[in-house]
């Protein structure tokens, strides 16, 4: 191994916390209370719109606004067509989610570890350049994971296996010599197998598979595993 190719979201950063902590202190100010099944509805319909966006049928801005629409016919508000609006609605959750950034207590260790390890650390994430970057400067970690690699930039998405070889191409390693560590099993580590690469499924919560071989439930164990 030469490489270690990190996953962002859930894997360094804490989102599915930063989601929770930004819809908890934005839902009461449109109206919402943000009991479990609304914020399970949110969950879904970002699922369904950024999946769009990453298929090309929408813009990063399109999958924003339309995001904040359909959410709010779904809780039984007033459709709202008005993209002004909508933006300014969608900016409201914005906020909020990005003061609630913060890194997993085992990110900072890790990279440290692999670095004294000889391994050359990289990020693969799907996202836009802007925010994704904005994510690692602001918990710290930016000049510390090495070179960003963004969907947007790539043109290429997980859980397309050519995302994982296109981001190897670019670092310089053969795909045989990096490690694809992620939070999500279907987006970092069965693809990056698929594109030649080792990979390391990140189980903070122990969700499974359990039949996976080479599974942590913390970043800590990861030099060990490798």
């Amino acid at each position: 191994m030469q490489g270690v190719l990190l996953d962002l979201d859930g894997t360094l950063l804490d989102h599915e916390g930063a989601v929770t902590a930004a819809l908890l202190r934005w839902l009461p100010t449109i109206g919402v209370t943000p009991d479990a099944p609304v914020l399970a509805l949110w969950r879904t319909v970002q699922e369904r719109h950024l999946a769009d966006w990453r298929a090309g049928r929408l813009t990063f801005q399109q999958q924003r606004r339309r995001r904040v629409r359909d959410f709010l016919v779904a809780v039984g508000r007033p459709a709202e067509d008005d993209e002004t609006r909508l933006d300014t609605l969608f900016g409201g959750f914005l906020r909020r989610y990005e003061q609630a950034w913060a890194p997993y207590p085992d990110a900072a260790p890790v990279l440290a570890a692999l670095r004294r390890a000889g391994l050359r650390t990289a990020v693969l994430t799907n996202g836009i350049v802007a925010q994704q970057t904005d994510k690692l400067a602001r918990i710290g970690l930016l000049d510390r994971v090495g070179p960003v690699y963004t969907g947007e930039a790539l043109g290429l998405f997980k859980p397309d296996p050519a995302v994982f070889a296109e981001a190897c191409r670019r670092w310089g390693l053969p795909p045989g010599a990096v490690v694809s560590v992620g939070d999500r099993h279907d987006l970092d580590v069965l693809p990056a197998r698929a594109a030649g690469l080792r990979a390391v499924h990140l189980d903070r919560d122990g969700a499974g598979p359990l039949d996976e071989p080479d599974r942590v439930t913390s970043l800590r164990d990861l030099p060990a595993l490798l």
